[in-house]
């Protein structure tokens, strides 16, 4: 059974190396500036999954009392496809729900056609709308994880 909890501070490493993994990061965006940033507001939304101690899943959510957004999921790919992600998203949606939160964005790559067709079978729908944005903040870009 995974138990899901809230990011610690020592989770750093091994989060960092999940998403590298799970191919969520971008040289544009430097993971250990994200955490810091996401743990300076509502670290609450930011959850882990554990098997047997080990992180094997994440996400991050946030909320700004309109929408409630969520960022940097993974599950490792040795345990895809067991119901991991659903329930670490479920998880996250439950506390976006008891923040007042009545709907949930998120941004996939259109590329990304397995993930866009995992949010559709956990109930998710494509809004019509066009998802545009605007760097404040140009991280630099970070060597290859060892």
């Amino acid at each position: 059974m995974m138990i899901i909890r809230q990011f610690q501070p020592s989770d750093e490493k091994a989060v960092i190396e999940l998403w590298r993994r799970c191919n969520l990061l971008r040289p544009q965006n430097d993971p250990h500036k994200d955490i810091a940033r996401k743990l300076k507001m509502r670290p609450d939304l930011f959850l882990v999954g554990l098997l047997d101690e080990k992180i094997i899943a994440s996400v991050m959510a946030g909320y700004d009392g309109h929408r409630g957004w969520l960022y940097y999921l993974g599950v490792d790919s040795a345990f895809q496809r067991r119901g991991y992600a659903r329930e670490i998203i479920e998880h996250a949606e439950n506390l976006l729900r008891q923040s007042g939160c009545c709907k949930i964005n998120l941004q996939v790559r259109t590329s990304n056609k397995d993930v866009i067709e995992f949010y559709r079978r956990v109930g998710y729908v494509a809004d019509d709308v066009l998802s545009m944005g605007k760097r404040l903040e140009h991280d630099s870009p970070q060597p290859p994880l060892a």
